[in-house]
């Protein structure tokens, strides 16, 4: 048979042509809501009952966010419900509720050869990708992103159809009827929903939903102190009143308890024998399970299983433990002779190059979550089939994990979303889910396994360490007209995306992403300020210490070099720091409006003259934010007294839930500014209790004022907006306040 070139052109177009006929062929899931009795199902987000009872589906774990508010809130507000009657239900793993706008955002690691094509949330390889792995990870300030548009559309659609059902029994046009407060209305005439929402199931929803002409929004001062609001938290007064239900509350009948210790971190850690003699005395003992680099004792009650660990005396072997010291000197090695990789370049790169006026050295040590929750998890399996209760923010990564550790298919794991007690991306992570799956399959009952504080210090991943030497060069004005950033790190965003999407074990991790270099990990390094010539470097450092993901991510610690060191510049210059800032943003009119506005709220007086303040602002995606820490020095020693914050988060979906945001986010970079961090010694870490942590006390937080600018723009996330600028911000301000200079967090690493 002979073949010719055209021979194989039409069959590459025909086989072609069939191939992509197929992938772009409409696709159908199935209803992941089951209605219950007096119930009807109107799509994926929205069922209605019989009662009125409007609940609204949330694909992301709460952690605290509020996010069991706020896409109900934006579903009551297209759909004219009324908010005593909104219920909420966590919603299953599903293909219909992919988070393409966090896949597009992370597509450099699940797709790291050609990431651009898939940079897109609506491009067709990232809606397939996402809807394939079943993508609903709450990440990065991306809920509202990826989930507004549908809840609005859904919403859309079930009015629509209720208007359907009563405008047939008015013998009205449809589109002449409207919703208020859980009632379908017209000319006088008003019917529930609950005694419509049969009927309206049964009618099909217009082609286009008919969207309101305005989406869910509340204005800034909307809602003065004491002013009652319009969307109260629907989690609040469960978790006031402790009904709340947490992957540690669950309880199943013939259950055990079990608690866990892990070695060290270091190279080639594993378990090098127990004495399980004095835990077999022991009353309700049950057994002791091996795993890898860990053992855990399994019993009726969790303080037998822990107090027979205690007794078992388990002894590892490791071949290197982590030491700090070998982390500080491998940054020190990276950036004198590491190779570097330059991820952002703008203007003329000979104005950057060699050394410049002014270079200055900041360091940034790890940092732990220190959630409130530590690693908690229930699970059973029989007959093949797994049940797991846990709060994840990947819950279908975590089906994989387990279905991979219980040796069955994933079709057969079933995993019931739990709320976190705060996760601040620790529960990005999932080993506690695996090793619980481990000791339910050894002991054959099901098993809740919580880590202790200590092993969730010991065990949990921190943030990675940090070296940057920054340096700068004038003009002639004292202006900056060059500025250069050379960042020394592992590459921990590909670490963790090894872990997440490739199922790599932490050392995997570290070895592929070994020399690569990482912009995620550098996010928020290029400044905010009109300088006409810039350079980014990262200097990739291997270290055997895992890193891990952490609320503020790569802005806890680039807004951190960027604010200290334009600060710096101002000072060495001879000029006030506000107005230093404020001639490079021309370019950002939004950004400088949080400056002025900050700067009002509080009473700013120039940064000079040891006033113990200290400015600093920040971009995260749309959102911006300025803030003004004030601090004094008196015999006790330093001390933050206010934080004036004014935040640009476009449209403002809640306002009161912003604020909380907000103002968590300050605490929590108070938090990183004068703790949080941990040294190693042996592969174990130096604090083993919150109360080595240094973090800020109810009676140390400082007063804070919240304040927000009205815009039309796309909503912001504003949870992390305040964990980026509370470090450079106090340490400004400490300036200020001492005339010394701290350039490592935390801050008081530092002699004063």
């Amino acid at each position: 048979m002979a073949v010719s070139r055209r021979g194989i052109l039409i069959g590459a177009l025909a086989g072609g042509g069939l191939a992509l006929g197929y992938a772009l062929r409409p696709r159908h899931f199935p209803l992941p809501l089951t209605p219950g009795e007096g119930e009807f199902a109107f799509d994926a987000w929205i069922k209605i009952g019989t009662d009125g009872v409007v609940s609204v589906a949330v694909p992301q774990v709460e952690m605290g966010q509020g996010i069991t508010t706020l896409i109900p809130q934006i579903v009551a507000h297209e759909l004219g419900a009324d908010w005593r009657q909104v219920a909420v239900e966590p919603a299953p793993v599903s293909a219909l509720y992919a988070n393409f706008a966090l896949a597009a955002r992370w597509a450099p690691l699940w797709m790291p050869l050609m990431p651009s094509l898939a940079d897109d949330p609506d491009g067709f390889v990232t809606r397939r990708w996402a809807e394939d792995h079943r993508f609903n990870a709450t990440a990065d300030g991306m809920s509202l992103a990826a989930y507004e548009a549908p809840a609005r559309a859904a919403a859309a659609s079930a009015r629509a159809m209720l208007m359907q059902a009563a405008a047939a029994r008015w013998n009205a046009a449809w589109e002449t009827c409207d919703t208020q407060d859980g009632f379908v209305v017209h000319e006088g005439k008003r019917l529930p929903f609950g005694a419509l929402a049969g009927e309206a199931a049964a009618f099909a929803p217009p082609p286009t939903p008919p969207l309101r002409p305005a989406a869910m929004a509340e204005e800034p001062g909307q809602f003065p102190p004491g002013a009652p609001l319009g969307y109260p938290r629907l989690d609040l007064p469960s978790k006031v009143d402790g009904s709340w239900t947490f992957a540690g509350d669950v309880r199943l009948p013939d259950m055990l308890h079990a608690a866990i210790r892990h070695a060290p971190l270091g190279v080639s850690a594993s378990l090098a024998g127990i004495d399980e003699g004095p835990a077999k005395r022991m009353k309700g003992f049950v057994q002791a399970v091996k795993g890898d680099g860990w053992v855990a004792a399994a019993a009726r009650d969790w303080w037998t299983a822990d107090t027979a660990l205690t007794r078992m005396k388990p002894r590892f072997k490791v071949a290197a433990g982590i030491e700090s010291s070998g982390i500080d000197n491998a940054l020190d090695d990276a950036m004198r002779a590491g190779p570097v990789h330059r991820i952002h370049a703008s203007g003329d790169m000979a104005v950057v190059k060699g050394g410049l006026p002014l270079q200055l050295r900041y360091e940034v040590a790890p940092a732990v979550h220190a959630t409130i929750e530590t690693a908690s998890v229930t699970v059973r399996l029989e007959n093949g089939r797994l049940e797991i209760w846990a709060g994840t923010q990947v819950p279908e990564a975590t089906r994989v994990a387990a279905a991979r550790a219980a040796g069955i298919e994933v079709s057969q794991v079933v995993l019931y979303p739990m709320p976190c007690g705060g996760s601040f991306d620790r529960r990005l992570e999932f080993g506690h889910v695996v090793e619980a799956v481990v000791i339910a399959k050894e002991t054959g009952r099901p098993v809740q396994l919580t880590w202790s504080r200590s092993e969730e210090m010991r065990a949990g991943l921190p943030r990675a360490p940090v070296v940057a030497v920054m340096a700068g060069r004038f003009d002639t004005d004292g202006g900056i007209a060059g500025w250069r950033a050379r960042v020394a790190m592992p590459p921990s965003a590909q670490e963790f995306g090894r872990r997440l999407f490739g199922g790599d074990s932490p050392a995997e991790a570290i070895r592929a992403a070994a020399g690569k270099a990482d912009p995620l990990a550098l996010e928020g390094a290029v400044p905010v300020y009109a300088i006409p010539h810039v350079a980014v470097d990262h200097i990739p450092v291997e270290i055997a210490l895992p890193a891990a993901r952490l609320r503020g991510n790569a802005h806890g610690y680039t807004a951190f070099f960027n604010e200290s060191f334009v600060d710096e510049m101002a000072h060495k210059a001879g000029r006030e720091p506000l107005s230093y800032r404020m001639a490079m943003l021309g370019k950002d009119p939004r950004l400088a409006e949080c400056l002025q506005r900050a700067a009002a709220l509080a009473q700013w007086g120039g940064g000079g003259d040891n006033s113990g303040q200290g400015i600093a602002c920040h971009v995260i995606g749309e959102g911006r934010i300025a803030v003004v820490a004030s601090a004094r020095r008196d015999e006790n020693g330093v001390r933050v007294d206010k934080l004036s914050a004014v935040a640009d988060i476009g449209r403002i979906v809640n306002l009161d839930i912003a604020r909380q945001q907000i103002e968590g986010g300050l605490v929590f970079g108070l938090g990183l500014a004068l703790g949080c961090s941990i040294r190693y010694e042996g592969g174990r870490p130096g604090a083993e209790r919150l109360s080595d942590l240094s973090l800020p006390a109810l009676a140390e937080c400082p007063a804070i004022d919240v304040a927000f600018v009205e815009s039309a723009a796309e909503p912001a996330d504003p949870g992390e907006l305040g964990v980026a600028v509370a470090a450079p911000a106090v340490a400004n301000a400490l300036f200020s306040a001492t005339g010394l200079r701290f350039r490592r967090l935390p801050l008081f690493d530092e002699e004063l």
